[in-house]
């Protein structure tokens, strides 16, 4: 009878892929780390776990799309359109302030500029996308399962985690525009089982802040509809 070869680096993959200690410490280092605006360590360590862990990249929805061009144009028209319905409507509902004070060095900077758009594709495009849903919906999904309702406490789970991860910068008003925008781009990514399109349109939903804030536009549109 033959027998099955089973290898270090098998035993290692399966143990990164469960739920026992090597497995948790992935996790828990994976999301504690962060998505640092140039390097954004969460995300990469998450592209090192796939391939340690033998995870097929479909699992973290880095799918090949049928088309490229489509899913870039659906993701920025849907990013632009979303900040400009959170900065204009939702978050002035919410009491907000119309001027996001952490950021507010960047108006007229053209120095700073390069590096904050950099920040916001590679960072929170990329970074936070591949972290807060490719990575952790493939765990909750391992724990959980793929039915309807556990999809929809993944996207619960991930969103309350992905605002929490910006109070600290920007405060409560963060945590309410990171908690609809989770919501949002984790309903997106369950539906479709895909990343690329939440990815383009969390990079466009930051330039549009970006821009908004760099030309000094953000209390003009945060006061279009509520004067």
């Amino acid at each position: 009878m033959d027998t099955i070869k089973v290898t270090a680096d098998d035993r290692v993959a399966a143990r990164l892929r469960g739920f026992g200690p090597l497995g948790i410490l992935a996790v828990l280092v994976i999301v504690l780390i962060g998505n640092y605006p140039f390097a954004p360590l969460g995300a990469i360590l998450v592209l090192v776990w796939v391939r340690s862990s033998h995870t097929p990249w479909h699992e973290i929805g880095y799918v090949h799309p049928k088309s490229w061009t489509r899913d870039l144009a659906i993701g920025v028209a849907l990013g632009i359109a979303f900040k400009l319905l959170m900065k204009a409507i939702v978050m002035p509902s919410l009491g907000a302030p119309p001027i996001n004070q952490a950021f507010h060095y960047l108006a007229g900077n053209r120095a700073a500029l390069p590096g904050a758009a950099y920040a916001m594709i590679v960072g929170a495009g990329f970074g936070e996308e591949t972290v807060f849903r490719g990575f952790l919906f493939e765990r909750f999904g391992k724990l959980l399962g793929s039915g309807r309702w556990a999809k929809t406490l993944t996207v619960l789970l991930t969103s309350a985690g992905f605002a929490l991860g910006h109070y600290s910068l920007q405060g409560l008003p963060a945590v309410q525009q990171a908690t609809i925008t989770g919501l949002v781009f984790g309903t997106i990514f369950a539906v479709t089982g895909q990343i690329w399109i939440p990815m383009f349109a969390h990079a466009a939903f930051d330039l549009t802040a970006l821009a908004m804030i760099y030309w000094n536009l953000e209390s003009a549109v945060a006061h279009l509809i509520f004067k």
